[in-house]
């Protein structure tokens, strides 16, 4: 069973939106800034050595994987964006319960609360 919390107060949701539109721009300038970092590796052994080349596959295998973190969550702004728009944003999609605005200052684009997320495993 889902916890309750208190529906959000019109000051919180202008609050949170604000949130999520400095966060869309933090993203995009994080996808912008990490599209060279995640470039593959030159296969030039005598430009680099071979362990620096691994280490460079490494970071560049970590940086691809922080760029797709970003872009779903992106995705995820975006969305709660639609939310918004429409008057359903700080309400769970599963429980249809108020999430708490803690949760959502945390992470603004959640579209659960956090004991469904919990219930699904996620």
């Amino acid at each position: 069973m889902a916890e309750e919390a208190d529906e959000l107060t019109p000051a919180q949701v202008e609050e949170l939106h604000e949130d999520m539109l400095a966060l869309r721009v933090e993203l995009g300038e994080l996808l912008d800034a990490n599209k060279k970092q995640s470039k593959p590796v030159e296969l030039d052994q005598a430009a680099i050595g071979r362990l620096s080349r691994m280490d460079a596959i490494q970071q560049q295998q970590m940086a691809g994987a922080q760029q797709r973190r970003n872009q779903l969550r992106l995705k995820q702004l975006e969305a709660a964006l639609e939310r918004f728009e429409d008057d359903d944003y700080g309400w769970c999609a599963r429980c249809e319960l108020p999430i708490g605005y803690k949760r959502l200052k945390a992470r603004p684009e959640s579209p659960m609360c956090i004991t469904c997320l919990n219930e699904i495993g996620r």
